[in-house]
């Protein structure tokens, strides 16, 4: 399978709190890990299995990277296409779930605030198929830290080329803009498409 980066130039001059420089320098990044997935894919398909070992070989390495590629272009598809420069509504079943697993919507941000002030990595909120709950979770690099039965319905990026051209160290000030800019009803329909494919 071939992996493309998507387009997300409509967001350019339309996010507060966003440059066009930042998201620029971001979705070169981004494209920067679909190459590098197509790329270890590549590789993966020639490279001698019998020689794999703990120590080093080119397979073991490979599926070691593997993940981080992977995770680091999806990752950044979730971020990007959760984000919008029109205010929107979380639908009512969502408000219930975020009520139910954190007490209120505010609490709920201050989780995902405070969770991201813990990483440099990214902080995902999941809907967790095994107690039916929201929950914060972080992710070291870009494939380090998901507990399983998790689907995500928001990713946000809490590396530093996130924020740092636009805000340097001021890392408050890019999460308030970023909850400004997310798209609640994208989120929305991810918690809904969650909710219908539960453990068998």
């Amino acid at each position: 399978m071939k992996h493309e980066a998507k387009n997300f130039n409509h967001l350019l001059g339309k996010l507060a709190g966003f440059s066009e420089k930042m998201l620029t320098a971001h979705f070169t990044l981004y494209a920067g890990y679909a190459k590098k997935l197509n790329e270890i894919e590549e590789k993966l398909a020639k490279a001698d299995k019998t020689l794999a070992n703990y120590s080093f070989g080119e397979f073991s390495e490979l599926k070691r990277r593997e993940a981080v590629a992977f995770n680091g272009t999806y990752l950044h598809e979730l971020y990007f296409e959760a984000m919008n420069s029109k205010k929107t509504e979380a639908s009512g079943a969502l408000k219930k779930a975020i009520d139910e697993s954190f007490g209120n919507w505010d609490e709920m941000v201050k989780d995902m605030k405070a969770t991201a002030s813990s990483t440099p990595g990214w902080v995902l909120l999941t809907y967790s198929k095994v107690d039916k709950k929201l929950h914060t979770y972080i992710m070291f690099e870009h494939h380090i830290g998901l507990p399983a039965h998790q689907e995500i319905i928001l990713a946000l990026d809490c590396w530093e080329h996130a924020f740092m051209i636009d805000y340097g160290i001021g890392k408050a000030d890019y999460l308030t803009a970023y909850f400004a800019a997310v798209d609640w009803s994208i989120v929305s329909k991810r918690f809904e498409h969650a909710m219908k494919n539960q453990m068998v």
